[in-house]
């Protein structure tokens, strides 16, 4: 017998703060501690339901070992005290592992084989760095060196720069107006919707006066954005993947940050909303996944949007907010130019240059910010999408209720 699809809602959406690596405010702070912060807040968000009911968690790291390994998604739910009940799946696709997390759980409720599913995404690049502790990569790179893994991220953009001739000077402005977008948001109170705050509790030991210093302080914004980021600051910055001589323009100011953070997303089924009484902040409404060339991996939304909007028969015009993030600027623009997105609805609260990009936990982060920033602002249809390392892209649609 065939199955009707259903509709999958969002009924709550949250994150943490988002921290500097390898050196912020989180560099103590577990992953799946992380984790079991946001898991516990959207369960809170949607008070009366039983836990119990929870068909799964699906969560997305990018780099799933050491503190968050084991299967975080289920050492997340337990720690958040949750029924053991309630199982969990680590997933990874890199960059947009946090969206997939949120695309397969809206699916299970799609599809009927469950009422109520957890989505969402943690990182902590302080504790496990990009390509992890062992770096072992298939020796046929030497032979092919199309095979994705052996194109730098930076050198990647660096060639998207130059395929579709994003200069130096428009990357740092991009990069400037990322960091006076989050600014402005932060003073404007933007964030206070998606974010709970967190309760840090930490030790260092003061050789020096042989003691303990104890830091206990609440975090209730993200850590990037800096004041002063103008082009004309941003400019004085030394290319770091490529060498100046040799065209360089990717530098540390115009490329993404990295980060520690998490976010989850509680998602029911109709049949659960009006069990429970709740309240849908927005509905899913589509996912599109595509590849693309490694050499050029930045480009990945430039496909998967296409495929996105085409799933969903919702036109470019109709999308009122577009999350799309920044892990370069320069294949940021790319995207924004080749698909003539209107650079007012491209990140109006800014992007991971200066929000931070803590990879796999960054689409569950977004679709927080998506989810409430469309409802504040009386818009209906937005967008979260991302280039993906190895040469993807992937984009979600979301319509505010």
């Amino acid at each position: 017998m065939t199955k009707q699809i259903q509709d999958a809602y969002i009924v709550a959406a949250t994150r943490t703060p988002v921290g500097k690596a390898p050196r912020g405010v989180f560099r103590n702070t577990r992953p799946d501690d992380m984790l079991a912060h946001v898991i516990r807040a959207v369960m809170a968000q949607a008070p009366g339901i039983d836990p119990h009911r929870i068909g799964d968690a699906v969560i997305g790291c990018a780099m799933p070992e050491a503190e968050q390994g084991m299967n975080v998604a289920r050492i997340g739910v337990l720690l958040a005290g949750l029924p053991h009940t309630v199982p969990g799946v680590t997933i990874n696709r890199f960059c947009s592992s946090g969206l997939q997390a949120v695309a397969y759980a809206a699916d299970a409720i799609r599809l009927g084989e469950a009422d109520l599913m957890i989505a969402g995404g943690t990182e902590s690049m302080s504790m496990v760095p990009m390509m992890g502790h062992k770096v072992a990569m298939n020796p046929a790179i030497f032979d092919n060196e199309h095979i994705g893994i052996a194109y730098g991220m930076g050198i990647t953009a660096e060639n998207v720069a130059k395929q579709w001739k994003v200069s130096r000077e428009e990357q740092d402005a991009f990069a400037a107006r990322s960091h006076e977008r989050a600014l402005a948001a932060q003073a404007a109170g933007e964030f206070k919707d998606e974010i709970t705050p967190f309760q840090l509790d930490d030790h260092y030991p003061d050789l020096a006066n042989d003691s303990i210093i104890t830091d206990n302080r609440v975090i209730s914004q993200d850590e990037g954005p800096r004041p002063g980021s103008t082009p004309e600051v941003l400019a004085r910055l030394k290319p770091v993947f490529r060498n100046g001589q040799f065209g360089g323009s990717v530098t540390a100011g115009n490329s993404s940050q990295m980060s520690d953070g998490a976010g989850a997303v509680l998602i029911a089924s109709e049949k659960a909303i009006k069990e429970y009484n709740l309240q849908p902040l927005a509905r899913f409404v589509g996912f599109a996944v595509a590849g693309v060339p490694p050499e050029v991996m930045g480009i990945g939304p430039k496909e998967a949007i296409p495929l996105a909007l085409k799933r969903t028969g919702i036109s470019r015009d109709q999308l009122d907010w577009i999350e799309l993030n920044e892990a370069f600027a320069a294949q940021a623009l790319a995207v924004m130019k080749d698909l003539e997105l209107d650079p007012a609805k491209v990140n109006p609260l800014g992007g991971a240059i200066a929000l931070g990009h803590p990879l796999g936990a960054t689409g569950a982060v977004r679709v927080a910010t998506l989810v409430h920033g469309l409802r504040r602002h009386k818009q209906k249809y937005g967008m979260v999408t991302m280039c993906i390392g190895t040469g993807m892209g992937a984009a979600g649609i979301f319509e505010a209720l």
